[in-house]
C-alpha cells in the first residue's frame, strides 16, 4: 500500500470504530498521533495533516454496542451483497448490512470465523478519491498497512480470498529451525494490500484483529504518550541505531493498532 489512495478490489483507504469513553479516547488518539515537529494527524479532529478523513472515531451507543471493539478497515469489493453471502457461507457473520430502498447492498460490517471485524464497501471511483501527489504519501497521515495475526493463517487466507477477492503471495518465514509461510493479500493490480500472519515468532502474542498501521511524526514520543494517557505498548521493535521502527499498542479501552514512523 505505497500509494496514498488506491481504488480497486482489495484496496483500503479508511477505517473506523465506535468506542466507549469517547471523550477519553479522542484525547488519547489526539495526543498519541500528533507527535513530531510536523504531525501527520490533526489533534483537534483526527483528520490527517492534509485535512482528509482517514480514521473515524465514533461514540459507542446502544445501536452499535453489538459491534466488535476493533478498528475496522474499509475494504473495497466488487459486489457487497455477494461478499456478504460468501462470508456467511464460510462461517462468518454480518452484524451490519446496509441496503437501499430497492434492497441493493451498500456496505456491510463482517466478522470472520476467527473473530476479526472489517467493513466492505463498493469499489470507489478514482475521481472520488482525494487527489494527492506521490510525495504526499510519504508525509501524510494514512493507513500505511494492515495485517491480521491468527493461529490458523491458511484458513483465514482462504476466507479473505473468497470474500474480498484478494489473491495471495506467500512470504517465507523462519522461527528457530521452523520454516513456514505467511501471506501477502494482493490488490487486483498485484500489489500487496494486507498481510495474514501466523501467530508465531515475532507475531506471537498479537491479538487476532485487523491491525491498522498509522504513521506518526515521532514514534518514540508517541509511545511515551501511549503509556502516559492510559494505554499500553504490546510490542515494540527498534532498528540498529536504537530508533523505533514499529509498535503494537493498546488504547485505554483495549483496542489494538500499530504505529510506525512517518
Amino acid at each position: 500500500m505505497s500509494a496514498a489512495f488506491v481504488t480497486g478490489v482489495g484496496a483500503v483507504v479508511s477505517a473506523d470504530i465506535a468506542v466507549p469513553q469517547h471523550e477519553r479516547e479522542k484525547h488519547f488518539y489526539a495526543r498519541v498521533l500528533s507527535t513530531g515537529e510536523n504531525p501527520l494527524w490533526r489533534a483537534e479532529d483526527l483528520m490527517n495533516n492534509l485535512g482528509i478523513p482517514i480514521v473515524g472515531l465514533g461514540a459507542r451507543d446502544d445501536k452499535l454496542a453489538h459491534l466488535p471493539l476493533q478498528w475496522m478497515p474499509h475494504i473495497q469489493v466488487a459486489d457487497v451483497g455477494a461478499s456478504v453471502r460468501r462470508a456467511l457461507e464460510l462461517g462468518g457473520s454480518a452484524p451490519m448490512h446496509a441496503t437501499d430502498n430497492e434492497g441493493n447492498s451498500q456496505w456491510a460490517v463482517l466478522v470472520d470465523p476467527q473473530g476479526a471485524a472489517f467493513g466492505i464497501i463498493p469499489v470507489v471511483p478514482a475521481e472520488a478519491l482525494p487527489q494527492t501527489s506521490p510525495a504526499d504519501a510519504a508525509a501524510m497521515g494514512r493507513i500505511a498497512w494492515l495485517d491480521l495475526t491468527v493461529p490458523d493463517a491458511a484458513s483465514t487466507r482462504d476466507f479473505y480470498r473468497e470474500v474480498v477477492g484478494w489473491s495471495v503471495a506467500e512470504v517465507e518465514m523462519k522461527n528457530g529451525n521452523e520454516r513456514y509461510a505467511d501471506y501477502n493479500m494482493l490488490h487486483e493490480d498485484g500489489t500487496p494490500a494486507a498481510g495474514v500472519c501466523h501467530a508465531r515468532g515475532g507475531n506471537a502474542g498479537l491479538p487476532a484483529v485487523w491491525m491498522i498501521y498509522l504513521p506518526v511524526g515521532d514514534l518514540a514520543q508517541s509511545l511515551r504518550r501511549v503509556e502516559a494517557e492510559g494505554g499500553k505498548v504490546i510490542k515494540a521493535m527498534q532498528g540498529a541505531g536504537g530508533e523505533y521502527v514499529y509498535a503494537a499498542i493498546e488504547d485505554p479501552v483495549g483496542v489494538s493498532l500499530a504505529l510506525v514512523p512517518g
